[in-house]
């Protein structure tokens, strides 16, 4: 399996329930002025099953998670990178908070918090962006997508 290709993998869906998982998907968009409202480290596991990485407001943190990635839901980019690269990098953050305050702070211009991380702030760690935690799902997918991110 650590061949297998490891994608950037991008939320641009709407949720089917109500509340404020699918209020927060409308104002990450809003305030990032773009279409992706999350983004997942994704390794596939057959079928449209993926093993799937990042810091989630649902699931209150830094988690793996088994789920599927239908393309009407989600955009994918490949990345240069490992299954056992992104494992690693999970281990080191497994079991932290979701960062709402940091997801904020792309607009508002808050600092970091060592302690907890928000999705694409997760995902630009792990693509060792400099300070990680000014870059939303849109500008990941844009940087990515335009063959100026190199590892």
């Amino acid at each position: 399996m650590s061949n297998a290709t490891v994608w950037l993998a991008c939320y641009k869906g709407r949720a089917e329930h109500r509340g404020i998982a699918r209020v927060a998907d409308w104002l990450t968009r809003k305030i990032t002025r773009g279409i992706y409202s999350h983004c997942e480290l994704a390794v596939a596991r057959g079928g449209n099953e993926y093993l799937c990485y990042s810091a989630s407001f649902r699931d209150r943190g830094v988690r793996g998670k088994l789920m599927p990635l239908p393309d009407d839901k989600w955009d994918k980019l490949p990345l240069q990178a490992s299954l056992p690269e992104v494992e690693a990098f999970f281990r080191q953050h497994d079991g932290k908070r979701y960062d709402w305050q940091g997801a904020l702070g792309i607009v508002l211009g808050n600092k970091e918090h060592r302690d907890r991380l928000f999705c694409s702030e997760f995902c630009a760690a792990f693509l060792g962006l400099n300070e990680s935690w000014r870059y939303s799902p849109n500008h990941l997918y844009a940087l990515v997508s335009s063959g100026q991110y190199h590892p």
